[in-house]
């Protein structure tokens, strides 16, 4: 049984360095000696994550702690138990019962282990134990190669589960973890390029171009009559989207699994407002009136028994013609002219989407990656940054959270790292919005005026350019920022990173 002080103190070292090798090392120490049944709760807590999701267990729980035991004997088994109990409780009498549960584990657990428990229940634990450091520690420990794990880890959707298998069972055990129809894998993801020179210049002199629809990122799967669709997040929104399914259900394939976007067209074929397709997208409920939603699919990952995953584009996109319909894919246009390039986005663009996608024809799809294979370009420079804390406004704006500080995403430590605020682009709606949003993420004391949170909100922002700052840690500063969204669909782990930022910078 692994003992919870040895990963509370683990967790402690983990947090205190900024070397990503140095993070990855202390977390396969920790792997190496956990009982194999442990494997999965050490990787889902040392990720900020609880294996049971939520159990109902909020920041007021947490305020007040009973004093801490003197010596450890608490198991990371048996705590995982006690948060399953806390979670299963319901009824009358379930908030007692719960504090009880809660109060017994607090204490029978040492300081270490109460500021571990604290954090991690919490939702602070962040240490910069994300995807990526946590692949290479569990490579490390289980001695294998950290692509053979973020490749199985995409495909399963489930970090945790493929380090149990690493472990007891190395390269053969990851092997065996293959694209399954029905269950979703990590969506690959785009970087950023300047413009259509740019693109084609990074991509080899020719590219597939295809319009970027400002709408929901789609999975679809389906196997015979049975169809699943999935969110970026790995979400099944099935349910919810009925004439989607029917589309899928219409193609001469027998099973499938593709890759495209969900948006609401008005009637004269142009995209409605991102709010509305997000509206309609989120609804739980069916009903006769409600506004459709058409997919778009522009790529193909298995058709009929073939896995694609590592098929060329150019041949991914071959079939995927052959299958679907024009009318439900996204426009495209493959070419290594920058002319024809700039006349296909300006085209996009009074269609009125947001940009273009420059693809690959070489690339396989890299599941669950920001691959240099895909690169977005649009007209306005915008980046998808993390709140770090908000300020209280003034004036008209008293009373509301305000102007935000964003972050950039460090790989190297799993940290943020600050570019500027911006308070420009807020609706009266929005701000009354992101005031409770950031009450709630508030974290710790507030310093003046200023709320610090946890960095969970992504923000998708527009600049006018970067320019040289003393005044941030990054050395840079967004010009004339200003919000164009709220990205609930992107965690925080997606966000942009500060070596895109510099890299736009250096343009």
């Amino acid at each position: 049984m692994t003992a919870l002080v040895d990963l509370a103190t683990a967790s402690e070292d983990v947090g205190a360095t900024s070397s990503r090798l140095k993070k990855a090392a202390r977390i396969a120490d920790v792997l190496r000696v956990a009982s194999p049944e442990d494997v999965p709760i050490v990787v889902s807590w040392l990720s900020g994550e609880l294996p049971q999701r939520q159990i109902g267990v909020g920041w007021a729980a947490l305020r007040s702690l009973p004093s801490a035991a003197d010596s450890p004997s608490l198991t990371v088994a048996s705590v995982d138990r006690t948060f399953s109990a806390i979670g299963a409780t319901a009824g009358a009498g379930s908030q007692a019962r719960r504090t009880a549960l809660l109060r017994e584990l607090f204490e029978a657990a040492t300081p270490v282990e109460q500021t571990f428990l604290r954090r991690l229940l919490g939702g602070e634990l962040r240490q910069g134990a994300l995807l990526g450091v946590m692949s290479e520690a569990v490579a490390s420990a289980a001695s294998v190669p950290a692509a053979e794990v973020r490749r199985a880890a995409m495909l399963r959707g489930d970090l945790p589960a493929v380090a149990a298998a690493a472990l007891a069972g190395g390269v053969e055990a990851l092997a065996a973890f293959r694209l399954e129809v029905g269950r979703a894998i990590g969506p690959m993801l785009a970087q950023t390029a300047t413009s259509v020179s740019d693109a084609l210049e990074r991509l080899g002199g020719e590219a597939a171009f295809e319009a970027k629809l400002d709408g929901a990122r789609v999975q679809v799967h389906r196997s015979g009559s049975d169809v699943s669709i999935f969110t970026r997040t790995l979400d099944d929104v099935t349910g919810r989207l009925p004439e989607i399914v029917a589309a899928v259900r219409a193609l001469p394939v027998r099973s499938l699994v593709a890759d495209g976007e969900a948006i609401a067209l008005r009637p004269d074929g142009r995209p409605q407002p991102f709010q509305v397709t997000a509206s309609r997208f989120g609804r739980r409920t069916v009903s006769p009136d409600q506004l459709p939603l058409r997919a778009f699919l522009f790529d193909v990952l298995h058709v009929d028994g073939d896995d694609l995953l590592d098929a060329p584009a150019s041949a991914r996109l071959e079939i995927l013609d052959r299958i679907v319909p024009s009318d439900e894919r996204v426009d495209r246009l493959i070419t290594s002219s920058a002319d024809d390039a700039s006349a296909f986005l300006e085209r996009t663009l009074a269609a009125g989407h947001e940009g273009v996608m420059a693809k690959s024809l070489s690339a396989g799809y890299e599941a669950g990656r920001r691959g240099a294979g895909w690169l977005k370009i649009k007209p306005v420079h915008t980046l998808d940054l993390v709140v770090l804390a908000v300020e209280w406004g003034s004036g008209r704006r008293t009373g509301k959270l305000s102007n935000i500080h964003l972050g950039a995403r460090d790989p190297s430590t799993g940290g943020f790292v600050m570019l500027g605020k911006t308070f420009k682009g807020m609706t009266d709606e929005m701000l009354e919005w992101q005031t409770s949003r950031f009450l709630s993420l508030a974290d710790g004391p507030t310093d003046g005026y200023v709320v610090h949170v946890r960095p969970e909100q992504v923000v998708e922002i527009a600049f006018d350019g970067i320019q040289t700052s003393s005044r941030y840690p990054g050395g840079m500063a967004l010009r004339f920022a200003r919000v164009v969204r709220y990205r609930d669909d992107k965690p925080a782990s997606e966000a942009d990173t500060i070596d895109t930022v510099r890299a736009l910078h250096e343009g």
